[in-house]
């Protein structure tokens, strides 16, 4: 469980730090934000569940962190979809 932890905070961390060097734009603040706002949620609803006191919060708990996996893999898409279009990135 430490491991998890420790993984799903320092995937917050790491989206924090590319989206520093995302240039700034109208269009790329709302993904730079929206990416921030779900890396973050993962690790935090994580650590919530560890202190669930029954089994179904716990589960519920993991499926929000699930949902905001799926939500941040969708932002590093798109992403990953435009950075070929844009110089600013190389």
């Amino acid at each position: 469980m430490q491991d998890l932890k420790f993984r799903t905070r320092k995937f917050a961390i790491d989206s924090w730090k590319f989206c520093k060097l995302v240039p700034r734009s109208r269009e790329f603040d709302a993904w730079v934000r929206q990416l921030i706002r779900s890396s973050s949620s993962v690790g935090a609803n994580y650590r919530a569940s560890q202190r669930s006191k029954f089994t179904a919060d716990f589960i519920n708990k993991l499926k929000i962190v699930e949902e905001e996996v799926d939500e941040s893999a969708y932002w590093l898409e798109w992403f990953q979809e435009v950075y070929a279009d844009h110089k600013e990135f190389t």
